[in-house]
Parts: C-alpha cells; structure tokens; sequence
C-alpha cells in the first residue's frame, strides 16, 4: 500500500514537472530572452545600474561648461526625459509580456488544483460511506444518527459552490435615499 501511495505522488510529481517542462518546450526564443530580461530587471543590481547612469548623465551635463565643453543635454534634460519614457515603456511591455505567460501557467495550474481537489472530495465522501456502511454493519458499535456524517456523504455540487462564490464576491448594492424635492 505504501509503495502504491509513493507511486502515485511520485506520479503526481512528474505529471507537474512533464507539465512545466512542456510549457518551457512550447516557448520560443523570443519569449526567453523576454523572460531573462525581466528576471534581469527585477534584481536590485539594476536599480542601481540605472540610477548611477541617471546621475552620471546628470552631473556630466552640468559639469560640461566648467570644462568649456557644450553639455549634450541642457537642463531640463529632455533628452535623458525621452530616454527614460522609452525605457520606461520599453520595460512595461517587457513585464506585460511575462505577466501574460505566467497567467497561463497559472490558469493551467488552478485547473489541475481544481481537477485534484475535485477527485480528493470524490474519494473523501466514498470512505465516508464506506466508514459509516462498515459502523452500520458492525455488531458492537452501537447503530447511532450521525448528521455530520450524513451530511458529508453527499456529494460537493462545483455549481453550487461557483455560485455561492459570486454571490459574496457581487459588491454590496447600495440603495441612495430619495431626496425630497426642493
């Protein structure tokens, strides 16, 4: 029995790993050097990065006349101003694009969560019937009503619960007073 349960999680396990290899196999080259990019620009050493460039552009380009050199970007600087909007959108549709891949991956994984969960409330509500079947047919367990029990031997309704879920996610409807006419 316990080899067979170790089979199945070791099964389980591999299934979520065939899963995500499949997912990084369907990628292509475009999506990964994307998917670097943004691990790349989530990490502290280019806050850093960016900042030090920002600055130094800053400081040259106040520092320039001193030297008697023409600064290539005078005050207010629109040409760091229109460096960084396009960086900025640059970044932003980088960060979409990864966001949008892991949606997908995330949606898969909520719908295997739910496929197991499902099975797991199957299996739970038969060993109920099948401990409340063996209680019923033993000679010294006194025969007894047990709502709980009884109550857990039904069958979850996925509807029912979807439908109990909207209704507490619906925002509260707010009825406005009526106003007596001036």
């Amino acid at each position: 029995m316990r080899a067979r349960l170790g089979s199945r999680v070791k099964n389980a396990a591999e299934t979520v790993a065939a899963m995500h290899a499949r997912a990084q196999r369907d990628v292509g080259p475009h999506v990964r050097r994307i998917s670097r990019m943004t691990a790349a620009l989530g990490r502290p050493p280019f806050l850093v990065g960016v900042v030090v460039l920002v600055l130094s552009w800053i400081v040259l380009n106040l520092a320039a006349p001193l030297f008697g050199i023409a600064p290539a970007d005078r005050p207010p600087f629109p040409w760091l101003q229109g460096a960084l909007s396009l960086s900025a959108l640059l970044m932003t549709t980088i960060v979409l694009i990864t966001q949008n891949r892991q949606g997908r991956h995330i949606e898969q994984r909520a719908r295997l969560d739910l496929q197991i969960n499902l099975l797991a409330e199957q299996k739970i509500t038969k060993l109920i019937e099948l401990l409340e079947e063996l209680r019923r047919d033993l000679p010294n367990v006194r025969n007894r009503v047990d709502s709980v029990a009884d109550e857990m031997k039904e069958p979850v309704d996925p509807d029912a619960i979807l439908s109990a879920i909207e209704k507490t996610l619906e925002p509260p409807r707010v009825s406005h007073p009526t106003h007596p006419k001036l």
